[in-house]
Order: C-alpha cells, then structure tokens, then sequence
C-alpha cells in the first residue's frame, strides 16, 4: 500500500531520470494534472496506477510504495553507531534512504566495508600472533636471507679467495638463494590459501572441521533421519588431515548421541515453552546444560554463537556469531564470563556484554563450567565451560551491561582493568 512519501519518490525517480511531468503521466496514461497531485503527495494512488507509474520509471511498484528496505535502515543505523555523531538525524533516516537510494546504499555498502575489514584485522592479527606454521615459515626466509647475507658478504669483501673456496661459497649462495626461493614461495601460496572473505584458513585439525561445519551452515540436522550419521562420516572423510578426520569423526559421534537425547522436536517444544534458557531446557528434557548448548547454537534458523574450552581456557569449540569475533588461538578476553565460569563449576553466569569497535553490538552472554571426574574421586576433574552468545537489540531494564573485546592486540579500550599489552588500534572507545 503506499505510504505518504510515496508522491515524493515518484518525483525523485523521475527528475533522476530527466522525465518531464508530462512524458511520464502519459506513459502512465493519467493526466500531467493528476500525476502533478500525486507527486505532491495531494492524491493516493491505486495499485494499478502505481504499476504503471513504476513501470515507466523502471522500477518495482514496492520501491515506491514502501520506500527503503529494512537491511538497508539497519546499515545505516549502524554507520551512524559507529561513526558516533550525535547530530544525525535518525528519525529521518527513512526518508533520507527513500529520497536518495543511491547514497543511502553507498553509505550502507561503506559500513559493511569496514565491518568487514575490522574482522579481518582480527584475524591477521591472531594469525601473525599465534599461528605456529607462519611463524615457523618466517624463520625459514630470515634464515635463509641471513645467509645469504653472510656468504654474499665473504665473497665482497675477500678478494684473495682461494678458486675452491669460492666455488664452495657460490654453490652455498646458490644453495641458499633456492632455499629462500622456495620459503618465499610457500609463505605466499599459505597466506594466498586463506583470502575469502573473512581469512578463514584452515591451518589446523580444528580449523578443518569448523570449516567444514561452516560450509554446511552449522547444520547437522541429517543425524535426525536414519542414515544421516554415514553420511556426515562421508564428509568428514574428505577433510584433509587425518587429525582433523579424527576430530570430525568425534564432533559426528557426540552430535548424534545429543540429537538422540535431545531431538529437534522436542527442542523446539522446549524452546517454546522456556524461551533461550539452556538451563532450563536442560532441565525439561533431562540432558546437560553443555548439550542444550550445542544443540540451541546448531538448530536450522538458530542466530546464537557458541564457545566451549576446557580448562586451560583453549577452545574446544567455536561457532562464530556477526558482531562478535573470536580468536582462532585463544588470548581471548579475560572478561568474558566463560572464563569466569571455570572457575565456579556449576554456577550459571549471565550477563548482557557489548563488543568493542566502531559499532558496538549487545549480546546476552550464558556461561556455565561442567566438571566430570572419568578416574573417580582418585583422580583429576576434567572441566569443560561453554557460552552461548544471543544478539539482543537493547539491554534489559536496570541490566548492567560489561564491556569486552576480542583480544588486548586489537582492542582500543584504553582503559580496560584487564588489558594484558597496548593496543594496536589507536582509537579509544
């Protein structure tokens, strides 16, 4: 139906377009007056007309009649969070994106731009930080530069070598320089193998299987129907290490024994009747909190990240959720309430917690530390603390809400009680 800019969007498209008023109401086969009364927002039009008005202006019929797309707002309210002017006018945002679509989109696509690359600054820097293989392929070239270094300069500053020892030495230079060659090239080609959008990169076991599950849009809802266990264990067999082929094997194998304790249909019951609370879901259908977890982060449609370490605090687990950026190799926030959970086994924490960057987003945070004892009283409790994040637009009423980040490195909260080392970004939240 159309909304009361609806006369106004007609007049933009058009003059856009270089249309007379005439031109256009003919084309619409109305009158110029009538067309002039409906682009002053003098006159409602009907379906039919609108139609052929949208035609003419090569447009759909609902650009006109219902103006800007939700995503589209959504964008650039966020813009507007993260470039924190106070100034801009947000009660008029639908009629800026209506009036003007293309700088709206621009300023829109201009967002998800920055998004995106402060996600993939995350992810560099945990790589550069805490990746063994990169660190491992860039001693090898500052090796094999050092000496080349060294032969290159025995060879410029001794003129009276010995024939055999200068053949020695330029069959090391050669020696070296392909070594280097070859260093060089591998580096390149392992950091060319991980440039999709988000730098995902499977450089260990752990890393293949969540890629795996990423692909598949963490959905294993195939272990609800007979033979949907050989075929995940088909896939899992395609992954490239067999360690990463042993890890999938058990992911496959503890997601069927939760689905068989927990199935879709009587989550869903549960969900409806609890809302978001794994605790008590947990509680309703007699499974563990950790269960209800995994199986609330890998239903169909589900929006909520997932974390599980263990007790040393390296993640066992992890389902990315947009908004909130999760280090590959652990050094994650100590604020986090996963953490705090470990070291209260069984003790539920909650907390609404804002992320750090140029727009900041609220989530509600549930974390929860399970101890199981495999040896008995005679011997070591193993620990395991999952947190399930779930977006939230606004903070509950009287909510405190704790500020965290991803990692000190990236952080640009200053004055953080917590920070382990300065901060590579310069701008102070």
């Amino acid at each position: 139906m159309p909304n009361a800019l609806t006369g106004t969007l007609i007049r933009e498209r058009r003059l856009a377009l270089g249309l007379r008023q005439a031109d256009l109401a003919q084309a619409a086969g109305i009158s110029a007056s009538y067309l002039n009364l409906i682009e002053h927002n003098r006159r409602r039009t009907g379906a039919e007309v609108l139609g052929r008005l949208a035609q003419a202006l090569g447009v759909e019929s609902t650009s006109l009649s219902e103006g800007a797309g939700g995503a589209l707002l959504d964008d650039l309210r966020a813009a507007v969070a993260a470039a924190q002017v106070a100034s801009a006018e947000l009660d008029r945002i639908d009629d800026f994106a209506s009036r003007f679509p293309g700088w709206a989109a621009v300023l829109a696509a201009t967002q998800q731009r920055a998004a995106h690359l402060e996600r993939v600054v995350a992810t560099l820097n945990d790589r550069l930080a805490h990746d063994p293989h990169l660190s491992a392929s860039l001693h090898e070239v500052l090796s094999s530069v050092s000496s080349v270094r060294s032969t290159a300069a025995i060879l410029a500053e001794s003129e009276d070598i010995d024939p055999d020892w200068r053949a020695r030495f330029h069959h090391n230079l050669h020696e070296d320089s392909e070594r280097l060659a070859a260093g060089a090239e591998a580096l390149v080609a392992y950091l060319d193998g991980s440039d999709n959008a988000d730098l995902q990169g499977t450089i260990a076991p752990q890393d293949e299987v969540e890629a795996w599950l990423s692909r598949r849009g963490w959905q294993v809802t195939e272990l609800e129907s007979p033979g949907g266990r050989e075929r995940l264990l088909g896939e899992v067999a395609d992954l490239a290490s067999a360690a990463a082929r042993d890890l999938g094997a058990a992911f496959v194998a503890q997601a069927q024994a939760e689905a068989m304790a927990l199935p879709l249909a009587a989550l869903e019951t549960a969900l409806g009747v609890y809302g978001d609370d794994p605790a008590m879901v947990a509680q309703a259908v007699g499974v563990s909190v950790l269960t209800a977890m995994r199986r609330m982060a890998l239903r169909p449609g589900s929006r909520a990240g997932l974390v599980i370490c263990d007790a040393s605090g390296t993640f066992l687990f992890r389902k990315p959720v947009d908004g909130f950026s999760l280090p590959r190799f652990g050094a994650a926030c100590p604020l986090w309430p996963l953490f705090a959970a470990l070291a209260r086994p069984m003790t539920p924490i909650v907390q609404i917690v804002e992320t750090a960057g140029r727009a900041p987003m609220l989530f509600r945070a549930m974390a929860l530390c399970e101890a199981r004892l495999p040896a008995g009283f005679a011997g070591s409790d193993l620990r395991e603390a999952g947190m399930l994040l779930l977006p939230v637009d606004l903070s509950p009423g009287g909510a405190t809400v704790t500020p965290v980040g991803s990692s000190c490195r990236i952080c640009p909260r200053t004055a953080c009680p917590a920070r382990r080392e300065p901060s590579i970004v310069s701008d102070a939240v």
